[in-house]
């Protein structure tokens, strides 16, 4: 099993069901051990401190991310705006320059063209899901199962980030607070 430099085992780019699943599943699991190693019992007991982080800026990047998952490597259309007019990773600043009204229309947006690149791609195509697209500027392969399960990590990923910034803001909690 091929790690990367953090010790996280290096994820299938085309496998089966469970080899993805399970690769994705280890991945995270690798990720929390590495973001927990080296720090002492007092630091592991810290609370928040304020981050950079803004929602507006979380939802920003999840429509970057949308949009080259879905549009550019499914799609295999080419970089859309605003995203081909900014850098990499710009959307993290670019966010506190729009409205919250912009950010979500841009958000919903990307939502739309990936819905409609995986409904495209799966209508009438029984290997859809293992069907590999150019992904990293051609240096890799990826399938759309890979490609859903990513965003699947990648949504959940930023959706903790996004539950710890809201309940700086107003006190707002996650799910554990629905009834049951």
């Amino acid at each position: 099993m091929e790690l990367d430099e953090h010790g996280r085992p290096e994820m299938p780019l085309a496998g089966g069901e469970v080899e993805t699943l399970l690769g994705f599943l280890d991945y995270q699991r690798a990720t929390l051990a590495w973001k927990c190693n080296g720090l002492s019992d007092e630091q592991l007991r810290r609370p928040l401190t304020p981050t950079v982080m803004s929602l507006g800026a979380m939802l920003m990047h999840l429509a970057r991310v949308e949009d080259y998952w879905f549009s550019e490597v499914v799609g295999e259309g080419g970089e859309a705006e605003p995203w081909r007019s900014m850098e990499w990773a710009a959307e993290w600043r670019d966010a506190a320059s729009e409205t919250g009204e912009e950010l979500r229309r841009i958000w919903t947006a990307s939502l739309d063209r990936s819905r409609a690149v995986v409904a495209t791609s799966l209508a009438g195509d029984d290997d859809a899901l293992a069907a590999t697209h150019p992904a990293w500027g051609g240096h890799g392969r990826v399938s759309l199962r890979w490609v859903l399960v990513h965003m699947i990590e990648e949504t959940a990923r930023h959706a903790g980030h996004i539950d710890i910034i809201r309940e700086l803001i107003d006190g707002m909690t996650g799910d554990h607070n629905r009834a049951k």
